[in-house]
């Protein structure tokens, strides 16, 4: 998973993983989430996935868009 460069403020997320029509995400406290075109809508994920890639923005989206609309919590190994 990339590194979540976080080129802003301090940030929630640590790491992320871009696939096709999804995105997973990790969270400080070692939480993981996939979220899904089905789950978050298509625009959200296009918008999610662009701020991961440029390092900015990303947990301030999640948390005033689409808060709870991950398709599901992932377990970590």
């Amino acid at each position: 998973m990339p590194h979540y460069e976080n080129h802003g403020r301090e940030t929630g997320v640590v790491d992320y993983e871009i696939g096709r029509g999804s995105i997973i995400v990790t969270f400080g406290g070692g939480d993981k989430y996939l979220y899904t075109n089905k789950s978050a809508g298509a625009r959200n994920i296009a918008r999610m996935q662009q701020l991961a890639r440029d390092g900015r923005g990303l947990s301030t989206f999640i948390s005033q868009h689409v808060h709870d609309r991950y398709a599901r919590k992932l377990t970590s190994v």
